[in-house]
């Protein structure tokens, strides 16, 4: 079942897909309007929750060695890091 924030964006994306109709970017506005706050919902994975903070940590660090990921990411991973050591 997916969470609020993956239907969202997958309205989001609709919006932003060159390759749909009017009429469904229409629909994906009016749910995002009406169901979804304007599309303003939590971030899927937002809440560490039931997660192995080890292997959030994990992630992070590889995060900040990959070359494919962009410096707002690194600074995001860097963040993120220095608020679970906390």
């Amino acid at each position: 079942m997916p969470t609020d924030a993956q239907v969202a964006g997958g309205h989001k994306a609709n919006l932003n897909n060159p390759n749909t109709s009017k009429e469904s970017k229409e629909n994906s506005k009016n749910i995002l309007d009406s169901e979804f706050n304007g599309g303003d919902v939590p971030k899927a994975g937002e809440s560490m929750e039931g997660k192995n903070p080890g292997n959030v940590a994990g992630g992070l660090k590889a995060t900040l060695k990959n070359p494919n990921v962009s410096d707002d990411a690194k600074e995001s991973a860097k963040e993120r890091l220095n608020q679970m050591q906390q």
